[in-house]
C-alpha cells in the first residue's frame, strides 16, 4: 500500500521539482487557496477544481483514500497537482490496489488531468509519474479516465511507463463563440433560429414568464431544489437519471455549487411561467468557457420547447459576457448538434504495476465486456433498452 510518509517525510527530488503527497480529505480542506491559484494559472479543465474534488471525497467516495501528489519548485511554489485516490477492489478473488482520479465517478467529470502551470505540464507530469514508477510495487493499476485526447499527460505516461493502454471514452460537443457578435448572427449559424424565436415569443406572452439567473452563494437553495425536481421529471419516463442519482450525489452538488458560487464560477438558470419553475440549466464558468453541465424540464411543457428556449438564453448570456467557448461536455444528444458544430474526444489511460494483479484486473474487465456483448447479441434492441430502464429504476430505489 502506498503510504503518505513515503512521499512526505523528505520529498522525492526530481531534477527540478520536489514531489510530496497529501493523504487525507482533512488535509485537502486546507489547500483551497493554493489549489485555486494553481488552477487559475493552468490550462486544466473545470472539474479539476478544489470546489469539485473536495466535496467528491466527502460525499461520493469516502472509501477512496485521497493521494494528491504535489510538485513544488525550489522556492516552495506549487507548480503541479495530480489529484489521485487509492481504493481496494476485489476482482474474482484477488485484491487489486487501484489508483484513479478523484472525481472520476458519479458526477460526470470530463477533462480530468494533471493540474500544472502553463508551459510546465510535461515537467510536472514527468515528476509525478517518475515517483509512481519508483513505487510500482505499491499499486496494481493506474487508471486515468476522461483526459482530453491531446493531453500532454498521455505522451509523458508512455515515456515513463512504456506499455500503457489508451482507450476512447466520450465525445464532447462544443462551439467557439465570437465576443461581441450579435446574438441573432449566432442564431443564423445554428439549426434552431426560427423555432427558438417562435417558441420564445410565445412564452414571453405568458403570465409570469421570466428567466432567473442565480450566481450568489446565499441564493442557491431554491434554484437547486427546482433543478433537482425538474431533472428527475425529465428522466422519469426513461427509468431515472444516470447523471444525478441518489442523496449522496445531490448533497455533493449542493456543496459544489455553493463553493463554485463563492468563486464566481456558477450560473443557475431557471425558467418560470406563472410562478412555477418549468426548466433549469446548471452551468459552470471556467476561464472563457461556459460549461453546460446538466439540465431539467417539466415534460408537461415539452411541446412548448422550454428546454430549447432556456438553452438559447444561456448561449445569449455567454456571448454577452464575452466568453469564447460553449462546452456541452460528454454525450452526442441531438439537441446539442442543433447548437454546436465541433467535437472533442476524451480518453482513458491505464498502466499496470509490478505484480500480476493489474493484468488480472484488466483481463477480468475484458471477460465481463465480452459476456455482456454476447448477451446483447441475442437480445432485441427493445429488450436491451427495457433491461437498462429496469436497472436505472432499481438503482434509483436502492
Amino acid at each position: 500500500m502506498i503510504r503518505e510518509d513515503e512521499l512526505t517525510s523528505g520529498p522525492r527530488l526530481t531534477p527540478r521539482l520536489d514531489v510530496a503527497a497529501v493523504g487525507s480529505a482533512s488535509q485537502m480542506a486546507g489547500m483551497r487557496a493554493e489549489w485555486n491559484a494553481l488552477l487559475d494559472a493552468s490550462n486544466a479543465g473545470p472539474f479539476n477544481a478544489w470546489e469539485w474534488l473536495y466535496p467528491w471525497c466527502r460525499r461520493i467516495a469516502p472509501e477512496v483514500r485521497p493521494l494528491v501528489l504535489t510538485a513544488r519548485d525550489r522556492l516552495g511554489t506549487l507548480v503541479g497537482l495530480l489529484p489521485l485516490g487509492l481504493e481496494h477492489r476485489w476482482v474474482n478473488g484477488m485484491r487489486v490496489r487501484r489508483l484513479g482520479f478523484l472525481g472520476e465517478t458519479h458526477v460526470g467529470s470530463d477533462y480530468l488531468d494533471v493540474v500544472a502551470r502553463k508551459g510546465r505540464e510535461a515537467e510536472a507530469a514527468r515528476a509525478f509519474f517518475n515517483v509512481l514508477q519508483g513505487l510500482r510495487d505499491e499499486w496494481d493499476v493506474l487508471d486515468l479516465t476522461d483526459l482530453r485526447e491531446g493531453s500532454t499527460t498521455l505522451g509523458v505516461a508512455r515515456e515513463v511507463f512504456g506499455d500503457v493502454r489508451v482507450t476512447e471514452r466520450y465525445v464532447c460537443p462544443y462551439e467557439t463563440l465570437v465576443p461581441g457578435e450579435p446574438f441573432d448572427a449566432f442564431l443564423k449559424r445554428t439549426g434552431r433560429r426560427d423555432n427558438y424565436l417562435r417558441r420564445r415569443k410565445w412564452l414571453e406572452k405568458q403570465d409570469g414568464y421570466r428567466i432567473e439567473r442565480t450566481d450568489a452563494p446565499g441564493q442557491l437553495a431554491g434554484p437547486m431544489t427546482d433543478f433537482f425536481r425538474l431533472h428527475a421529471l425529465r428522466w422519469s419516463s426513461d427509468g431515472g437519471s444516470q447523471g444525478i442519482k441518489g442523496a449522496g450525489v445531490e448533497a455533493f452538488h449542493r456543496d459544489a455549487t455553493q463553493w463554485l458560487a463563492e468563486r464566481g464560477r456558477l450560473r443557475m438558470y431557471t425558467m418560470k411561467v406563472g410562478g412555477q419553475a418549468v426548466a433549469s440549466v446548471y452551468g459552470i464558468l471556467h476561464g472563457q468557457t461556459f460549461v453546460y453541465f446538466q439540465s431539467g424540464y417539466d415534460p408537461a411543457w415539452r411541446n412548448r420547447s422550454v428546454g430549447l428556449v432556456l438553452v438559447g438564453e444561456t448561449f445569449k448570456d455567454a456571448i454577452e459576457m464575452g466568453l469564447t467557448e460553449y462546452d456541452f461536455l460528454r454525450g452526442t444528444e441531438t439537441y446539442k448538434s442543433d447548437w454546436v458544430t465541433k467535437q472533442r474526444q476524451t480518453v482513458s489511460l491505464r498502466a499496470h504495476g509490478a505484480g500480476f494483479a493489474g493484468e488480472w484486473f484488466t483481463r477480468s474487465e475484458e471477460w465481463a465486456r465480452q459476456t455482456r456483448n454476447a448477451v446483447k447479441g441475442v437480445l432485441s434492441d427493445e429488450l436491451v433498452e427495457k433491461v437498462r430502464r429496469f436497472r436505472r429504476r432499481k438503482a434509483a430505489v436502492d
